[in-house]
């Protein structure tokens, strides 16, 4: 378990002790009192990047704003398991999109193992246990004979058999997190390890099994930083479309041929190089980010349109910051952030074999 953290998030050319105490006091200042975090005050939360914007509170070490983060979870988890799609400002009482998609609600998995592996906090995590299985019990009910996970059920429960490649490689991720939960309760969860070796096989060998978003470089990287591809594979996957999606000193495009590089998929890609062992490409796509950093809020623009020298849009979200400071964590050697998305110590599931640790060790 880890000691929590004290110091700030610092990054040789990427973030400064100040910059990061400015970043996570933009982040503060988003969350609502009963712990939502919306996309930014007055737009709407979604349970995913509520979670990913409470992950990083959680490796800037303020953890107990990313437990009320997690309290609003549990106490707004539907009675299926799920959370609606969108809330306006974070209200639970105004949902403005009552779909239920999977990897949202499949997310707090990886927060709460986050959170604990940050903390230490054994009370939380036998606490969110109970939401966690929910979570995960609604989202395999969507899972389909192939073993990909279907995209959502609709708000008459209709249930959306298409699967996104994005989508399932994050809930092969929160599975595994699960069952490292399971694991340290003692417990065992043999439906989830059958599912997740399903779904792994499915997103290495079976392409065919998902809608086709190649254009968008999620589909590219996500199968490596939610641990499906590790290794040669994984170095592989990201080296085959490097200068599809990469503008050299501008960062990750969101989708092709779009002259748009967007601040949350580079740092999620610079999650993933880390992943495989280069940490110095990681460094210098989050440099790149340095162009969408407002000084006076602390705050990053979603992306920044390079053909007419323009951010758009003009919003400054949450998740935004939340996978800088993330990715940031990563490189910077904080114990939990390396424990869940290094994801050597994550269990795999029946069916697929491990391979070499992706954090090059």
């Amino acid at each position: 378990m880890t000691t929590p953290r004290t110091e700030p998030l610092t990054l040789p050319g990427v973030l400064t002790a100040d910059e990061a105490r400015a970043t996570v006091a933009a982040l503060l200042g988003q969350q609502r009192e009963d712990g939502a975090l919306p996309w930014f005050r007055g737009h709407h939360l979604d349970p995913w990047d509520h979670t990913e914007a409470a992950m990083a509170l959680d490796a800037a070490g303020e953890h107990e704003a990313a437990a009320r983060a997690y309290a609003w979870l549990a106490r707004h988890q539907n009675p299926d398991g799920s959370w609606y799609a969108a809330y306006h400002d974070g209200d639970f009482e105004r949902p403005t999109d009552r779909a239920r998609e999977s990897n949202f609600c499949a997310y707090v998995a990886v927060g709460t193992y986050h959170h604990w592996l940050a903390t230490g906090d054994t009370a939380f995590r036998e606490a969110m246990w109970p939401v966690v299985k929910a979570a995960l019990g609604f989202v395999l009910g969507l899972q389909q004979p192939g073993g990909e996970i279907g995209w959502k059920r609709e708000a008459d429960g209709t249930p959306v058999t298409d699967a996104l490649l994005t989508g399932s490689s994050s809930v092969l991720h929160a599975l595994r997190c699960g069952l490292a939960l399971a694991a340290a309760r003692g417990e065992a969860q043999p439906d989830w390890e059958l599912a997740a070796g399903e779904l792994r096989h499915a997103i290495r060998h079976h392409p065919e099994r998902f809608l086709d978003k190649s254009r968008y470089s999620m589909d590219w990287y996500y199968p490596v930083l939610g641990g499906a591809l590790e290794g040669t594979e994984a170095k592989a996957r990201l080296g085959a479309r490097w200068d599809e999606f990469v503008v050299p000193g501008l960062g990750c495009r969101c989708v092709v041929p779009n002259p748009w590089v967007t601040g949350g998929e580079s740092a999620e890609l610079a999650l993933a190089l880390w992943a495989v062992g280069e940490p110095e490409r990681a460094a210098a796509i989050l440099r790149d980010l340095g162009r969408l950093r407002d000084e006076d809020t602390g705050l990053y623009w979603t992306g920044y349109v390079y053909e007419d020298d323009a951010l758009w849009p003009l919003e400054q979200t949450t998740w935004t910051a939340g996978a800088l400071l993330l990715a940031v964590a990563a490189l910077a050697g904080e114990p939990a952030t390396c424990g869940v998305f290094g994801v050597a110590e994550l269990p795999y599931g029946i069916g697929e074999p491990a391979v070499a640790c992706r954090c090059g060790s």
